[in-house]
């Protein structure tokens, strides 16, 4: 009888065997650095281009995140202080392996092309106008509109579900492009109308395209429900850490009167709390203090480094690495001009993105305990539909830029809208724009190849039209 019970009790346990959640396990470590190095190499175009690339890699591609999660949390990061990609990175690489994988990812967006920055910045302060990257650089812009614009049709699609949704994307395009009214105040209001009324927004650009299979991340989350209670304590834990960290070197900075390098270290400080809506939302105020009250640099200066920032690699917020250089280049003697440069620059990326992780990490956990609050919910979708007017928005602002020489304000009921000037179509950039177009929407090369074949033929039209010149054996 005893022998007949225990085999009956080892059958039922090889049956609930049968029947569990398989362990889902995250891709390796080495594998995700792979992965987060290749996304801070090709990090080009500002905020819409680097989503549409991590949405590319994590969501399309690897389904490593769901749909409806990645628009969540990119939602969320959109309300935070600084570069809202980077931070979506930070936080997608926390989802899957913890703190150490969110440094990682953030990190690794920022690394390739805060190094490119530092070079740019020391030839340009040696050397002046560099007339052989300016071109494979005006390759690689021309090539990021179309990104861009991919961005755009590709989460619009997405997002855009229901009247509600599209009248809200109008409305945030009118608002930022024609209305110029600050960004935190449009996503925001969207926020707060899908609260007020989730049935209207609950669920848009949330779901699921129809015969997907569940993300890697959220069958990981049905076979161990506990682990978002562990991601969390530790993700505190970190979070405090940064945050001493974070403010250690400038309260000691600024005890010590370390002149140039205290004004630095407390006047970014400040930009990392108050950048939200991205690099351009605080650009204006960056360049007025630098130039007029700090006297670091030139607004000349201030608009080539803007130049640099927006065809490097990485946040368009690397512009202040640029500013710190220059701040810290002129601050230091003669001999050691690079060396105050290199200084400078390096403290400007500390207190500029050590805060980012500290808001990621001390945020993410209430976000991922609310996942399932329908006011959340609505909330989160209708800023998914603003962020589609916004990135309709930047897709513009940058479009106008790279197509046209020169723009023009037209004013109108008492507004005033920036439009270009006909007669300064740049004929270049839009060839380029038409090339890598035709290489990514119609020969489907991939971003990779589509930017080397931009930067390319930038490179080859600038010896055609006698811009470059080839060096001599």
């Amino acid at each position: 009888m005893s022998a007949a019970l225990e085999g009956a009790a080892a059958a039922e346990r090889a049956a609930q065997a049968d029947l569990a959640i398989p362990e889902e396990a995250p891709p390796s470590l080495a594998d995700a650095f792979r992965v987060w190095l290749r996304i801070g190499l090709l990090s080009f175009g500002g905020p819409a281009g680097q989503i549409a690339l991590l949405h590319r890699e994590v969501v399309d591609q690897r389904r490593w995140i769901g749909e409806r999660r990645f628009l969540q949390v990119l939602n969320f990061c959109t309300l935070l202080p600084g570069p809202e990609a980077q931070q979506l990175a930070t936080y997608l690489g926390w989802l899957m392996h913890g703190v150490r994988g969110g440094l990682l990812a953030g990190i690794l967006f920022v690394l390739p092309g805060a190094i490119v920055m530092l070079a740019l910045s020391a030839a340009y302060v040696l050397l002046g106008d560099v007339p052989l990257v300016s071109a494979l650089f005006f390759g690689l812009k021309c090539a990021v509109l179309v990104i861009v614009v991919e961005a755009l049709l590709r989460v619009g699609r997405r997002a855009l579900h229901g009247r509600a949704a599209w009248a809200l994307a109008i409305a945030a395009f009118v608002a930022l492009f024609v209305l110029n009214l600050p960004f935190p105040l449009v996503v925001l209001t969207a926020g707060l109308i899908g609260f007020l009324a989730p049935g209207a927004f609950d669920g848009n650009g949330h779901g699921e395209a129809s015969g997907d299979q569940p993300a890697l991340i959220d069958r990981m989350l049905v076979a161990d429900p506990g682990r978002p209670a562990r991601l969390a304590a530790r993700a505190r834990l970190a979070g405090g850490v940064g945050l001493g960290l974070w403010l250690l070197p400038v309260g000691l900075l600024l005890g010590t009167g370390a002149g140039t390098y205290a004004d630095i270290a407390w006047f970014f400080s400040k930009m990392a709390v108050v950048t939200v809506g991205g690099a351009y939302a605080v650009l204006a105020y960056v360049s007025q203090d630098a130039v007029a009250a700090y006297g670091w640099l030139s607004a000349e200066e201030m608009l080539a480094g803007l130049g640099l920032a927006e065809t490097t690699p990485g946040p368009l917020i690397l512009v202040l690495q640029f500013v710190g250089f220059l701040a810290g280049f002129r601050a230091a003697a003669p001999p050691t001009g690079l060396l105050g440069g290199v200084a400078a620059s390096g403290l400007v990326l500390w207190v500029t993105f050590a805060p980012c992780f500290v808001f990621v990490f001390l945020g993410a956990p209430a976000i991922e305990r609310l996942q399932n609050n329908r006011a959340l919910a609505g909330a989160l979708a209708a800023i998914t539909a603003a962020v589609v007017g916004v990135i309709a928005n930047l897709a513009a602002w940058f479009g106008l830029r790279v197509l046209f020489g020169e723009l023009q304000p037209v004013g109108f009921a008492g507004l005033s809208v920036e439009l270009p000037v006909p007669a300064s179509l740049d004929l270049a950039a839009c060839s380029l724009a038409a090339l890598a177009a035709l290489a990514l929407f119609r020969l489907r090369l991939g971003v990779v190849r589509t930017l080397a074949l931009a930067a390319l033929a930038s490179l080859l039209l600038g010896l055609v039209l006698g811009e470059l010149s080839l060096p001599a054996p």
